[in-house]
C-alpha cells in the first residue's frame, strides 16, 4: 500500500512585502517553528478526512459552536484540500498528463497559527500538491518547478476567491530563503517571477512575536490598496516601488553582512506600510508588538499582513529581555529557526 507524506513550513516575509502582489520584489524565508503535513494513503476511494480540530461537525452545545466559530472562523482545511485536488486534476487533464488509475485517503495536520501572516493556508495546499505529484508519479518535467507556485496560487484565487499573492507559494514550494522579482516585464514575458536562492546562514538572529487570537483575512487588508494601485494612484504605485527597493538593498546587506543596514530596512518597510494602510487597519495590537521591539532597540515588521512580526536580536541577553516584554503584554514569542537547505 502506497503512502506519501509531505511537510511544508511556515514562512516569514523578511523584506519587500506587500509588493509581491504588485509587481514588486521580496525576500521570504521558511521557518521550521511550524509546519503543515499532508498524508496520502492508497485507498479504494478518494477520501478527504476532516481534521477533528479544524473541521468540527459536532459540538457540545450552541454556545460551543459559537465559541468555535469566533475562534477559528467558518473555514477549515477541507475547502483547501477539495480545491487543490480539483485544480491538480484539471491541470493534468488539460495538459495531457496521464494519471495512474488509483485513489487515496487524504489527511492533513497543521500547527501553523491561523490567519497570522505565516502562510498557514498555502502550507496545506503546497503539501497536498507535492503529495499528489508524488502519489501519481508527476514530476518537475511535467509541471515545471517555477510554474508550480502559479498553479498553487490559482487554488485560492480562482477556486476559492481569496485575494493572495505569489510570495507564500514561491517560498513554500522552493523552501529555504528566496529573493523574488515580480517585475511586470518578467511576469509578462515568462508568466512567473525570477527566483534566486539565498543561504539562510547569512541571516542575523531572528525572532517572531504573535497575537493569541486569529488575525485578519489578508485579502481584505489588500482590497482597497489593490484598487488604488490598479487606478494608478501615485502614492500606492510609488510605495510598491520603494518596497521593492528595500528588498534589493536587503539582499545586498545580507551578502555584505551589513546587519545594521538590514535592520534599518526592516523598520523602513514597516513604517511605509503603516503610512499607506493607516493605524486603524493595522490595529492596536499589531502596532503594540512593533512598539515593544523599538523600545528594546530592535527592528520589526510584519511577516505577512498582520498578527505576527519578525525582528532581529543581538544576543541571548537581548533575546530574554524581548521575551519577557512580549510575554508580559500577552503575546507569544520565540526564536525563528530558518530552514537551512545547505
Amino acid at each position: 500500500m502506497q503512502l506519501v507524506e509531505k511537510k511544508t513550513y511556515a514562512r516569514v516575509g523578511l523584506m519587500g512585502n506587500p509588493s509581491d502582489g504588485f509587481y514588486g520584489k521580496t525576500i521570504s524565508a521558511c521557518i521550521t517553528n511550524f509546519c503543515a503535513t499532508v498524508t496520502l494513503t492508497e485507498n479504494e476511494h478518494l477520501s478527504i478526512i476532516p481534521h477533528k480540530l479544524f473541521d468540527p461537525t459536532e459540538f457540545a452545545s450552541l454556545e460551543d459552536l459559537e465559541a468555535t466559530s469566533k475562534r477559528d472562523g467558518y473555514y477549515g482545511g477541507l475547502r483547501l484540500i477539495y480545491a487543490t485536488c480539483k485544480k491538480f486534476s484539471e491541470y493534468c487533464r488539460q495538459n495531457n498528463i496521464k494519471l495512474e488509475d488509483k485513489n487515496c485517503e487524504i489527511r492533513y495536520n497543521t500547527n501553523i497559527p491561523r490567519q497570522l501572516g505565516l502562510g498557514g493556508s498555502s502550507a496545506i495546499i503546497v503539501s497536498l500538491f507535492k503529495a499528489l505529484m508524488d502519489f501519481y508519479n508527476v514530476n518537475n518535467n511535467d509541471i515545471p518547478l517555477k510554474m508550480q507556485p502559479n498553479l498553487i496560487l490559482s487554488v485560492e484565487t480562482e477556486e476559492l476567491g481569496i485575494n493572495a499573492g505569489l510570495q507564500d507559494r514561491v517560498i513554500q514550494t522552493y523552501g529555504g530563503m528566496i529573493f523574488m522579482d515580480f517585475a511586470r516585464s518578467i511576469m509578462d514575458e515568462t508568466g512567473h517571477g525570477k527566483y534566486e536562492r539565498i543561504d539562510t546562514a547569512s541571516l542575523p538572529n531572528l525572532f517572531i512575536a504573535y497575537v493569541n487570537f486569529s488575525g485578519k483575512d489578508s485579502g481584505k487588508m489588500h482590497n482597497n490598496t489593490r484598487f488604488r494601485f490598479n487606478q494608478g494612484d501615485k502614492e500606492i504605485v510609488d510605495a510598491m516601488s520603494r518596497f521593492a527597493g528595500f528588498a534589493v538593498e536587503a539582499k545586498h546587506a545580507l551578502e555584505e553582512e551589513d546587519y545594521e543596514r538590514f535592520n534599518q530596512l526592516m523598520d523602513m518597510n514597516f513604517d511605509l506600510r503603516r503610512k499607506i494602510y493607516g493605524d486603524k487597519l493595522i490595529g492596536k495590537r499589531n502596532l503594540q508588538m512593533v512598539d515593544i521591539a523599538r523600545k528594546h532597540d530592535t527592528p520589526a515588521k510584519f511577516t505577512g499582513s498582520g498578527g505576527t512580526i519578525v525582528g532581529t536580536y543581538r544576543d541571548r541577553e537581548h533575546f530574554l529581555k524581548l521575551k519577557e516584554a512580549y510575554l508580559r503584554h500577552g503575546f507569544r514569542f520565540e526564536k525563528a529557526v530558518p530552514q537551512n537547505l545547505y
